[in-house]
């Protein structure tokens, strides 16, 4: 079953001979309805045993071995953590992990929020980050960034990919939420389209690449894909809600230093 599950890559990531990485959608799994079949949380209502069973086969897959897969407990924060070792389940409370520690996998779980992989081949130091609009605003790039330097990267070695997430034609917000931006940063306008009376559809991948290259990397990847326009790739909880679904499942984007 392992040779179905198929990751997303960034060309530029895959490109560097020191890492391993993946953006997994929902292919590939043993899970059913609508966990159908690569969910990878916890914190849905599948199974345990299906998601423990799913989590092995992107570990294999993207490892070689049923490693684990270290992924903080989300909360749309500004956190971000150095781990040098596994963590326990649903430890810590964060929202971005970085490690200088070969055969240790980062993991973050998105459902339309942004996953936001890096890493500095040259001096050993790989990070992932949630960036949903809470956290990409509230600057847990800048916090990922901050700790990979800390723990000896270097900004210009620093490459990055913003994974498959919600694109700005499924993502529609209200004047509230376009205020909240723009209140933060005029220029940020650039980032919202006028939709429907009092509505707007917001690009987060765009705004995550320009937090980005404010923190001074110039080597960023953006994949194409749209979680909540394509069905059969990708889970999405915008989707869930517009289909009346009672819950989802998890996308898992992954790195590791090999």
């Amino acid at each position: 079953m392992d040779n179905k599950v198929t990751p997303f890559k960034s060309a530029k990531l895959d490109k560097i001979s020191n890492i391993a990485h993946g953006f997994y959608g929902r292919e590939g799994g043993v899970s059913s309805g609508i966990y159908t079949s690569l969910n990878c949380g916890f914190g849905s209502n599948d199974s345990i045993e299906n998601v423990a069973k799913n989590r092995e086969l992107v570990a294999t897959n993207l490892s070689g071995k049923p490693n684990k897969l270290n992924n903080p407990y989300q909360i749309h924060s500004n956190v971000c953590v150095y781990i040098d070792k596994d963590l326990p389940e649903n430890t810590p409370r964060a929202d971005a992990i970085v490690t200088d520690k070969k055969d240790v996998i980062l993991a973050i779980l998105t459902a339309d929020c942004t996953p936001i992989l890096f890493c500095d081949a040259e001096n050993g130091v790989i990070g992932a980050a949630h960036a949903g609009w809470k956290g990409a605003i509230g600057g847990i790039i800048q916090a990922t960034v901050n700790q990979m330097v800390s723990h000896g990267a270097n900004i210009e070695n620093i490459s990055c990919a913003i994974g498959p997430c919600i694109e700005q034609k499924s993502y529609e917000v209200g004047e509230e939420f376009f205020d909240e931006f723009t209140k933060q940063a005029p220029e940020n306008s650039q980032f919202f389209k006028s939709g429907k009376p009092q509505k707007y559809h917001f690009d987060l991948k765009g705004y995550c690449a320009s937090v980005l290259a404010s923190t001074g990397i110039k080597n960023i990847d953006i994949l194409p894909n749209d979680t909540c326009a394509e069905e059969d790739a990708f889970f999405s909880n915008r989707r869930r809600n517009h289909l009346g679904e009672h819950d989802y499942g998890r996308n898992v984007s992954v790195i590791m230093l090999k």
